[in-house]
């Protein structure tokens, strides 16, 4: 966890360390290695708690947050089966929390999210809730999810989260925001923490007036942050001993400079000795030349176009060898972009 030391002055600039995502090398090696849960393994092979082994997370604590704050976590979850997904419903057991998904359905390999959204600005003190997720295709299960959080009156953030926006890859952005606690006029904050290592925070000194005091924060994103969706939080560390601790949501994205359509490219049914061909769509912000395609199942070839431009198409090619192993591999298309910029998609198939 990144630390910036604050003082009275201000606070220096940090680099956040980064956990090392042990756990998702460890279900990519599952999944695309193995082939424990590849295309060719159903639901019916599955264990009975087939839906729940699909969430890594099932429980999120929000900590303190300021009343009116924007709070949101994200269930994250991947389709592992041959069998497309449905969720039929959310629902939980507490007003304070608001449930939602990204999409409700999901193809093989497919990736979606419960969205729990903590509802500070009509709720305060410790609340809890549970959301159930219902699925009823390929066949009927719940999966249970909880939430908890303090939600306080007393300190506030104008704007109410950090959100960036949509900004293009390689460009730096920059926020300013006030931080306000009311009641108290000696209130100290001492640190700031992050998981996000491209993140830069300085604090100003303090404004005091009678029962507030005021901060003004400057969070700024360099440019080396990487392509996706942000979706970080900074923890305020107070000298306040009852609740030490107040976080704050971090949201935006960053657009790609290259992008593939499809991103899941799904061949169907296939005999051994079958063949198979789809295009994928490459655009790009600027014209570009495609140097290569990156795939590890040498029964794919591809038919590159030549010469720069914003869109390009390249044709994927499939020969089965007469073997029955299932398709399931990433696709890298490599352009001459700077940094070699690259974007990828999936490829799925049953082979019978």
């Amino acid at each position: 966890m990144g630390i910036g030391i604050v003082g009275d002055r201000g606070v220096k600039h940090f680099r956040a360390l980064v956990v090392p995502q042990t756990v998702v090398a460890l279900m990519v090696a599952i999944l695309w290695g193995f082939g424990f849960v590849g295309p060719a393994a159903g639901i019916a092979a599955a264990q009975e708690n087939w839906a729940e082994s699909m969430f890594e997370v099932k429980e999120h604590d929000f900590r303190t947050v300021g009343r009116g704050t924007k709070a949101e976590y994200y269930f994250e979850f991947t389709n592992p089966y041959k069998e497309t997904l449905h969720v039929a419903a959310v629902r939980t057991s507490c007003g304070c929390t608001t449930p939602s998904v990204t999409q409700s359905t999901i193809e093989t390999h497919g990736k979606a999210a419960v969205v729990a959204k903590f509802n500070t600005a009509t709720f305060i003190g410790d609340k809890a809730a549970t959301i159930t997720v219902v699925f009823d295709r390929p066949r009927y299960a719940e999966v249970r999810l909880k939430v908890k959080g303090h939600i306080r009156t007393d300190i506030t953030f104008d704007p109410p989260e950090i959100n960036f926006g949509q900004f293009d890859v390689g460009t730096p952005r920059q926020q300013e925001v006030v931080i306000t606690r009311r009641g108290a006029s000696d209130w100290k904050i001492t640190d700031v923490r992050s998981h996000c290592e491209n993140l830069r925070v300085a604090l100003s000194a303090p404004e005091k007036q009678p029962g507030l005091i005021r901060y003004r924060m400057q969070v700024k994103l360099d440019e080396n942050t990487p392509e996706g969706d942000l979706r970080h939080r900074l923890t305020l560390i107070s000298d306040d001993k009852r609740f030490p601790t107040t976080e704050m949501a971090i949201t935006g994205r960053v657009k790609p400079a290259v992008e593939l359509t499809p991103k899941s490219v799904a061949l169907g049914n296939l005999r051994p000795s079958g063949a198979g061909t789809k295009r994928i769509i490459v655009k790009g912000k600027e014209p570009f030349a495609i140097l290569g395609v990156d795939c590890p199942d040498d029964r794919f070839t591809f038919d590159l176009p030549e010469g720069k431009k914003k869109l390009q198409m390249v044709t994927l090619n499939y020969q089965g060898d007469g073997g029955a192993k299932p398709i399931a591999c990433e696709v890298r298309v490599v352009t001459d972009l700077p940094g070699e910029r690259s974007a990828k998609c999936i490829v799925t198939g049953t082979v019978r």
